[in-house]
């Protein structure tokens, strides 16, 4: 399958047609990871456990800068 790219506001879009949504099993409220080997564009459903891994290194980001702050708020 060939797709263009559109423009949306100062960007470009890539559009997913719906029968490659049904195949992945995607919707609208999907997230998606995007990576490169700098010359391919790699677009997947990212994965549960990836998800997992990016609350526990934002909640560990937020507790090495705050920690102090919260543990004020706790008591």
């Amino acid at each position: 399958m060939i797709k263009k790219l559109i423009q949306h506001g100062n960007s470009a879009a890539l559009i997913l047609d719906k029968p490659i949504l049904d195949l992945l099993n995607l919707n609208l409220d999907s997230t998606l990871e995007i990576t490169t080997d700098g010359k391919n564009l790699i677009i997947s459903p990212q994965s549960d456990d990836k998800k997992e891994q990016d609350i526990i290194a934002s909640l560990e980001k937020i507790n090495a800068k705050y920690a102090r702050t919260l543990k004020r708020l706790g008591e």
